[in-house]
Order: structure tokens, then sequence, then C-alpha cells
């Protein structure tokens, strides 16, 4: 059973301050544990909040009419 953080993010290690990423960008090189999955997380895990990357959304853009600038 994996643990909550901060509302739905679930600790991985590519967001982990003992890990840092490979040179290929496909593994985690953990301090701690070695060579891992980026979706991996182990007892050892602690949460950075700087190597968290937030997924993109864009906002619906509104639609506008004419009228909507009248005097």
């Amino acid at each position: 059973m994996k643990r909550k953080i901060i509302g739905n993010v679930e600790p991985k290690c590519e967001y982990c301050k003992n890990g840092t990423p490979s040179s290929d960008g496909k593994k985690i090189l953990c301090t701690k544990v070695g060579l891992l999955e980026p979706d991996y997380s182990c007892k050892k895990f602690s949460y950075d909040p700087l190597k968290r990357v937030p997924k993109k959304s864009t906002p619906p853009l509104l639609q506008f009419s004419p009228e909507d600038f009248e005097l």
C-alpha cells in the first residue's frame, strides 16, 4: 500500500530527495538503494517538492460574442 503525501501525490523515486535521474532519463540512481524505476518507492522515500513537475493543463478558452463588448 502506497502512502499519500500531499493531496493525490503518491511517493515515487523520481521526486525523492535520495534519487537522481540517470543520464538516459529512464532510471533513478538512489543513494540508499541503487538503480530503480521512476515509479518505485521504498521506505527511505523522502519527498522533495522541487523535483516534482506538475501536470500541464490548459484552461478552456472562453467564448465571447460581439454583444459582450457593447455598452
